[in-house]
C-alpha cells in the first residue's frame, strides 16, 4: 500500500517562504499527475496546485504567482515552493495523485503563518 509522507511545514512569518516536500513508499509518482491540497482548520481539503508527469502546472487563483509545484521523478519527490506567505495560507498541506481513487492520505504537513 502506498504511504505518502509530507514534510517541510512550520511556523513562518507573513512575507516569508518555505518549501514543502512529498514523497511516497515506492516509485509511484511516475505516470501520475500529482496535486497539493490545502486544508484549513474546520474546512475541506482543496487542491491548490497540480503538476502533470511532464511538468505542466495548474494553480488555484488564490495562490497563483506565489505557489510553485515541481517534481523530481527520479527521486519520487514532489515539491511545493511557497513565497510571500499570507495568514490565509495557514493550514495542513497534503499531496496525492489526481485520480478518482486517490492513495491513502498521509499525515500532511502543518503550515502556520503569523502576521
Amino acid at each position: 500500500q502506498v504511504r505518502l509522507m509530507e514534510s517541510g511545514g512550520g511556523l513562518v512569518q507573513a512575507g516569508g517562504s518555505l518549501k514543502l516536500s512529498c514523497t511516497a513508499s515506492g516509485s509511484v509518482f511516475i505516470g501520475n499527475t500529482m496535486s497539493w491540497y490545502q486544508q484549513k482548520p474546520g474546512g475541506a481539503r482543496e487542491s491548490v496546485a497540480a503538476i502533470t508527469t511532464k511538468g505542466m502546472t495548474m494553480y488555484a487563483d488564490s495562490v497563483k504567482g506565489r505557489f510553485t509545484a515541481t517534481r523530481d521523478n527520479a527521486r519520487n519527490i514532489v515539491y511545493l515552493q511557497i513565497t510571500d506567505v499570507r495568514p490565509e495560507d495557514t493550514g495542513t498541506y497534503f499531496c496525492n495523485k489526481v485520480d478518482y481513487t486517490p492513495w491513502p492520505w498521509g499525515q500532511g504537513t502543518q503550515v502556520t503563518v503569523s502576521s
